[in-house]
């Protein structure tokens, strides 16, 4: 029998029938027949290419598998990502590439050959019916010799450098330092972009990226994306069953919006177990709805401080740029999304929970940008 004939004969059971006995039928097929492991590395290369024309990236994949499968599952994926990459017949830009870097490297486990063919399948099962995305075009990089289109990207890199120290160190006043400081170049870059849109226009049209929205407490984590958003000129709109929110907005912007997020969600987290662990010292037990009020007000304070410091910070002569670039963002998010729903925030309930978010939110390190001149 042929190798692809055994491929055949194992999807046939496995990926059409969504019993564990067609799997296990599958698996036994696969794992009889190690010449077939080719093909089967073959199909899945063309499953994920065919992701890719569906709308899915290298970073929604990956963060799909993980919420669905498991690590090994990831493992398997992300070899399957940059097998196929070669093969890649469409031009990507800088945050495909971005996202391929970023894949594990890890190879998967192989304790025995009837487990590891079972979680191909399982991998290939999951593939198979993904849904379409909105695909989301992004700019190419100018071939070489056009100068590097994104000089301020090292900004950038330092910005997350300084975050990423914040995040990590365990002394208050050293983390409160280098956000300041790396507030002050979040500024610094946003006012230099602002200032190049307006005194040199140029062709950029909006980008669109999509930002995981990870459990627990989805809803007011996308609340606070949101908000984020909002005040860095973006909009955000949440797929709540695949876990994402698709923000859209011009380059720079988008990055400032996943630096920002990143950030507070940071932030926000390790001030809710501050608030829990004083709670349980005054003998009161705290509950998912506390956790889940706590982040909702959390989200919404920030998002008043947001939008107030956005708007105190704009000069006259920045308005039209902005407003040019606003109209440009809501055409490209209404092309994307040309029908969305609003829902209802739940689980709000807990009133200590509410004050400890909007108390933590006042206490947020979220910038302010310096006046233009």
């Amino acid at each position: 029998m042929s190798t692809s004939s055994t491929v055949d004969r194992a999807f046939r059971a496995a990926l059409y029938d969504a019993t564990d006995a067609g799997l296990d039928t599958g698996a036994s097929l696969l794992a009889a027949d190690p010449a077939a492991d080719a093909e089967l590395a073959r199909r899945g290369e063309e499953f994920v290419a065919t992701a890719w024309r569906r709308g899915w990236q290298p970073a929604d994949v990956v963060r799909i598998v993980g919420r669905e499968l498991d690590d090994v599952h990831v493992r398997l994926v992300s070899a399957l990502i940059r097998a196929q990459g070669p093969h890649d017949d469409r031009p990507r830009g800088p945050r495909w590439q971005a996202q391929l870097d970023a894949l594990s490297t890890e190879p998967a486990p192989r304790a025995d050959r009837f487990s590891y063919v079972t979680a191909v399948l399982e991998l290939y099962r999951l593939l198979l019916r993904l849904p379409a995305l909105e695909p989301l075009d992004e700019a190419v990089t100018p071939s070489p010799g056009a100068g590097d289109p994104r000089p301020e990207s090292r900004m950038l890199g330092r910005i997350r450098a300084l975050l990423a120290k914040a995040e990590a160190t365990g002394f208050p006043e050293e983390a409160e330092a280098l956000s300041a400081k790396a507030q002050e170049l979040m500024a610094r870059h946003s006012v230099d972009e602002a200032l190049l849109a307006a005194r040199a226009p140029s062709a950029e049209t909006p980008d669109a990226c999509r930002i995981g929205v990870e459990p627990p407490y989805e809803q007011a984590k996308a609340v606070l994306l949101d908000a984020v958003a909002g005040a860095n000129h973006c909009r955000a709109v949440w797929n709540e069953p695949l876990g994402f929110s698709t923000v859209v907005g011009f380059a720079t912007d988008l990055e400032a919006v996943e630096l920002l997020y990143t950030s507070l969600l940071v932030q926000a987290t390790t001030a809710m177990t501050k608030a829990e662990a004083a709670q349980r010292a005054g003998g009161r037990k705290r509950t998912k709805t506390f956790r889940q009020s706590f982040l909702a007000a959390y989200a919404h304070r920030v998002g008043t401080r947001l939008a107030a410091a956005a708007e105190s910070q704009v000069s006259d002569d920045l308005l039209p740029v902005l407003a040019s670039r606003a109209v440009a963002v809501t055409d490209r998010t209404d092309r994307l999304f040309p029908e969305t729903t609003t829902t209802r925030l739940r689980g709000v309930s807990d009133a200590a929970g509410w004050e400890e978010g909007a108390r933590a939110a006042d206490d947020a390190q979220v910038g302010t940008h310096p006046r233009l001149p």
